[in-house]
Parts: structure tokens; sequence; C-alpha cells
């Protein structure tokens, strides 16, 4: 079996804004529905480890584009995984035109927990390594956008705070990654999509969120990059984000 796999896409009107572009929600879920077709071939399926109490958990993912998909347009996801660090694996992805120019490229980073201790396993010896033999390394198959980048909040400030409710939760009762992707570019004016375009997101997961939990989102420019954390009643950071508009 290859170790690269491709998946086509069809941007469908009622997938685009107001600009006639895909929601970078929409890609999101294109993203996460190859990595989870890539990983259900090779045996490593979300319904395979929960079979065994295991399941994948997204940590961080970032997508940079020199375009986002119009509207009627076909293209094509292509998807690997770069490499496996004992607790965590990285998981590259294309995003292509029909033609296979790149509108963009994305990273990921995963983690396997057990769903009853929520704790990481060691990828390495799981499943006596298996996940190894699908690796591509860098060298191979190249991802060229910049990896994840840090975080250093020092005076953010409170702009919003929402509420979750029923479509915000997905299959395992938590607030749906993707759903923290569409709240956190709400944050801002429509002038800013009209006159820009976004250019890089960066999100990392820190904790779950669950249905009823009251969401605060809090903003700092920095190097001309907006980073926003989001934060629960109790102060426990949710989720951190990074968005480049040019």
């Amino acid at each position: 079996m290859e170790k690269i796999d491709r998946y086509p896409f069809f941007v469908e009107p009622f997938h685009v804004d107001f600009n006639g572009r895909m929601f970078m929600s929409v890609l999101g879920n294109h993203l996460l529905n190859a990595a989870g077709n890539h990983s259900q071939r090779r045996g490593w399926g979300i319904g395979a480890l929960n079979e065994h109490q295991h399941t994948w958990v997204l940590s961080r993912l970032s997508i940079e584009l020199e375009e986002m998909p119009y509207q009627y347009e076909h293209g094509e996801i292509q998807t690997w995984v770069e490499n496996v660090i004992r607790l965590f694996t990285n998981r590259n992805f294309a995003i292509l035109r029909a033609d296979g120019t790149p509108y963009g490229y994305a990273r990921s980073t995963w983690a396997m927990i057990d769903v009853e201790t929520r704790k990481p396993c060691d990828l390495l010896t799981l499943y006596d390594g298996d996940i190894l033999r699908y690796v591509v390394p860098e060298e191979e198959c190249s991802c060229p956008i910049a990896g994840h980048g840090k975080f250093r909040f020092k005076a953010p400030k409170l702009v919003r705070t929402i509420e979750t409710h029923y479509s915000d939760v997905d299959i395992n009762g938590h607030i749906n990654s993707i759903k923290y992707i569409e709240h956190i570019l709400d944050l801002f004016p429509i002038e800013r999509f009209r006159e820009q375009r976004l250019k890089r997101f960066e999100i990392a997961y820190k904790t779950e969120s669950y249905l009823g939990d009251c969401l605060s989102f809090f903003v700092e420019e920095a190097d001309g990059e907006t980073d926003v954390e989001v934060r629960k009643d109790s102060g426990e950071v949710v989720c951190q984000a990074k968005v480049q508009f040019v």
C-alpha cells in the first residue's frame, strides 16, 4: 500500500463565504476527513482503535494558503505521516488544484490516548510499532510551510464570551475541534475578509470543553498576527490560535 493517499474534493456553493471562497472550517473538515480515511485504510482508524479503548486526539493544526479554493472548483488533498515521536505523530497535507498546483499546505500533530484514563499512549510500542511502516520522511515528501509557532501571551484582552450549544458538540460529547476555528474567525469584522486574505491559521488544542461551557476569547496583536486564547469559566485554557491576514 502506498504511504501517501489522495482525496478529491469539490467546492460546493454552500461551503463558501461571501467572497465565493471556501470557509476555513470546511477546509479543516476536509483535512481531518483525509487524515481519518488515511488511518482507516491502514488499520489505525477510530473504529478499530475504539475496540482497544484508544482514540486519536488532534493537538495542533497549521494551515497556510496562497489561495483559498473557489466555488465549483475541483481539488485534491494529499496526506502522509511525516514522523512518530513516541507520544505524538506529525501528519502533513498538500491542498492541490485540479492541475496539481498547490493552494497551500498544512501540518498537524496528533496524540493517541486511552479513552478511559485519558492518558497518551506510546506510539513506538503500541501494536508493535506498526505505525512506523507508514512514515514518509520530510526529505522524501516535503511540506514547505513553517512548523507550529509558539504562543507568548502578555496582556490579551477579553473580546467575547459565548455559550456552547447543540451544533457545537461532536459525537464524543465534546465541542468540535472545527467549531473553535469558526468561533475564532467570527471575532474579526467582515471588512477584514473583504479587504485581506486569510493566509495562515494555527490552532493548538489544550483541553476539552463540553456542552454548556461558556467560552471566553482573549485577543492580542503581535508581529502582524492575531493571537487568540480561548478559556473556560474556570480560567482553564481550551485552545490557542494564531491568525495571519495579508
